[in-house]
């Protein structure tokens, strides 16, 4: 084991406490925390809403409850909603005119761990989405399986982006352990089609591409020496489709999570956890 990681495995075993509203036990870690990535880290549209300017960062997102958990007293949470990874190394402007500054200005030689939630927004998975939902029958809308595909290509393709990401993280912050994580199970193949309005191979094409993006993350993360965290196993029986969903449907039916297809605060809680015990 490197020495970054058993810096951060230390620090991970050192915390007994569960993932909670009370503050972990355990002594902080050494070093940073910094968390990178866009609105599925940063936990945008779940209440409550922390003053994040146009990034819409939640205070009970996945990076501040590992954190807790962790004991870690040095945070630096810049994760955004709507980043794309030009925002890593560049400033992400919102609406209204709003500038966030580039979430690599967040590490340093103190970092020792750093977590990774990008690319969604590089290949407008959201977009996709929203365009495989329909609330018409076929044939009055065109099936969003059956457009030219576009997507895989993009998707394979963003290979190269990881390595530089990884690569810049490692050169700013190289005492850091880096967790890349995976996107959460957004649909089920064949969809339900009685809950929500995406047709059953729309439904499959559209999963398909999110698991195709997190085998690209996989691939980048073991290259890397980085750990990857693989949300589909956990997430995949609380999909959009589920009773106990941890998903926002294509309309949102709480006040608490507003926004569409966008994981809930209990889907953070449980990337939280697996973000621990990969830690540990």
């Amino acid at each position: 084991m490197s020495t970054r990681r058993l810096v951060v495995a230390v620090a991970a075993a050192a915390a007994a406490s569960t993932l909670s509203a009370a503050p972990a036990a355990a002594a902080p870690a050494p070093g940073a925390y910094v968390a990178l990535g866009d609105s599925f880290s940063a936990g945008s549209g779940i209440a409550p809403q922390t003053p994040s300017g146009i990034c819409g960062r939640s205070a009970v997102n996945y990076p501040t409850l590992v954190a807790r958990e962790l004991g870690i007293d040095t945070v630096r949470d810049v994760t955004c909603g709507a980043a794309e990874s030009e925002n890593l190394a560049g400033p992400q402007t919102g609406l209204g005119g709003g500038v966030a500054a580039p979430q690599f200005d967040a590490l340093g030689p103190d970092t020792t761990l750093v977590t990774l939630g990008i690319g969604g927004n590089d290949i407008q998975l959201v977009q996709l989405a929203a365009g495989c939902f329909s609330v018409l029958p076929a044939p009055l809308t065109p099936s969003c399986s059956d457009r030219p595909d576009t997507y895989s290509d993009r998707i394979d393709a963003f290979a190269a982006t990881y390595d530089t990401i990884l690569d810049e993280i490692a050169r700013r912050a190289p005492a850091a352990q880096v967790v890349m994580v995976g996107y959460p199970t957004g649909i089920r193949p064949g969809g339900c089609l009685d809950s929500q309005p995406v047709r059953p191979a729309d439904a499959t094409y559209l999963q398909a591409r999110i698991d195709q993006l997190n085998s690209v993350m996989s691939r980048a993360a073991v290259a890397h020496d980085a750990t990857f965290v693989d949300l589909a196993p956990t997430t995949r029986d609380h999909d959009v489709c589920a009773a106990d969903s941890w998903m926002v449907g294509a309309v949102p039916t709480s006040p608490d999570a507003v926004v569409p297809l966008h994981p809930t605060a209990a889907s953070h809680q449980n990337t939280a956890r697996e973000i621990v015990a990969a830690l540990r």
